[in-house]
């Protein structure tokens, strides 16, 4: 049975979002869900219950939708997860809770940085060409997820003038060219939504990923409010209505769609709605036609995700219980990276969680240089050691000595390194 984490993920990606802000940014909610989903197995007391919190739903929901995510993969969202640690650190916590995680996880030793970014590439598809968190010597393991995804547009789109994008659109000016949806293929609706009033959405299918159209997909939703709406009520009315279009059958709307017929005529900020005379085969002769103008865009973002509400200083209290280390310093962070054009779209995210040992106490150290510029005693002594732990009649003897009073300088010779 397919476990839904539909709603604790609209949860979780409220709260990163909120944490992001309003700037343009590109991030994955799910690539950092996931993380917090293996962790959270070996999370005890208030620790587990924190982690139920921001995940929205009960630990072994969570570790179950992760494992079956990554058993089943994607065909155009290739996945992948990881958990490497520095050699001798294991513990039998650490290693039950490492041999529960899905098979489908990379584990070993603790890559080096470059191997890392490798890692990052090669489960991108190439768009996140490095890892988001530098490892210093003092970070004893990494928990990684990579997801990514490059798509064709079954109907590409068509090109229009920036000027249809309306006279109080700030890019028009700043634009030439904008997509426009095709006549066919893709699904363009006015919703009436809870966070966000009404607004304006449209919705792109990927090619299919089996030639017949069957099976996996994707679809790409855009959605844009009243000016005046918040981000975050936005993105939440964005993440509704894209989960209602994938539960709706191809070619028809979802039921929160506005009738054309029940929106005033003339201009506004988020469409032109006009009425004109035609044959049709519509039962009360009313037909209703949308297309939808946007431009092209794409982002790169690095998110730092060690605010408390977003999971990660519970999971590092997680790994300093199985570590019997209490305390452990910790790093949390994602790279994103996105691009939307007229043929297709691209996204990649990776997700890192670092734990390190804390550095020692402040303290005092004192550093010498020693000095030989006056005359002084050099002696050679031999040493003979034998086995079974014995020493051979050489052992300790001083063989020469010398005092030195008079010294040269450096042959020229010698200057070169060899």
């Amino acid at each position: 049975m397919t476990t839904d984490i539909r709603t604790p993920l609209a949860r979780y990606a409220d709260r990163l979002h909120a944490v992001i802000g309003d700037g343009h940014h590109v991030a994955s909610p799910l690539g950092a869900w996931l993380l917090l989903a293996l962790a959270a197995p070996a999370a005890t007391g208030p620790t587990r219950a924190a982690l139920e919190e921001v995940l929205g739903t009960d630990v072994e929901t969570a570790a179950t939708a992760a494992g079956a995510l990554l058993a089943a993969p994607h065909p155009l969202v290739p996945s992948a997860t990881a958990f490497w640690h520095r050699p001798g650190i294991g513990t039998h916590g650490l290693d039950g809770w490492r041999a529960a995680l899905p098979a489908s996880t990379a584990t070993g030793a603790l890559p080096d940085q470059a191997e890392l970014d490798a890692w990052a590439r090669e489960h991108t598809l190439g768009l996140v060409e490095g890892f988001p968190l530098k490892v210093s010597p003092r970070v004893l393991l990494v928990l990684a997820s990579a997801l990514a995804t490059r798509v064709s547009w079954a109907a590409p789109f068509e090109v229009a003038p920036a000027g249809a994008l309306g006279p109080g659109s700030a890019w028009a000016g700043g634009l030439h060219r904008v997509l426009r949806s095709p006549e066919y293929g893709h699904r363009c609706w006015i919703a009436d939504t809870a966070r966000a009033g009404t607004v304006a959405v449209h919705a792109a299918p990927a090619q299919p990923a089996r030639a017949d159209g069957g099976g996996a997909g994707l679809l790409v939703v855009s959605v844009v409010a009243a000016p005046d709406v918040p981000a975050g009520d936005v993105l939440a009315a964005a993440q509704e209505l894209a989960t209602a279009v994938a539960d709706t059958p191809e070619h028809e709307l979802p039921a929160q769609r506005r009738s054309l017929f029940d929106v005033p005529l003339g201009e506004g900020p988020l469409w032109t709605l006009r009425e004109e005379p035609t044959h049709t085969y519509a039962p009360d002769g009313r037909e209703e036609r949308v297309t939808a103008v946007l431009p092209c865009w794409s982002a790169r973002s690095r998110h730092e995700l060690t605010a408390p509400g977003l999971g990660f200083p519970a999971v590092a209290g997680v790994f300093g219980e199985l570590l019997d280390s209490p305390g452990l310093e910790f790093e949390a962070a994602q790279a994103a990276t996105a691009s939307y054009g007229r043929y297709g779209f691209e996204a990649a995210a990776v997700t890192g969680f670092a734990s390190a040992v804390s550095l020692p106490p402040e303290g005092v150290a004192r550093v010498a240089e020693l000095r030989f510029g006056h005359p002084y005693a050099v002696v050679a002594v031999a040493t003979d050691s034998r086995a079974g732990g014995t020493t051979g009649p050489w052992h300790g003897l001083p063989v020469f000595s010398a005092w030195v009073a008079n010294p040269e300088e450096l042959p020229e010779t010698d200057v070169a390194d060899r």
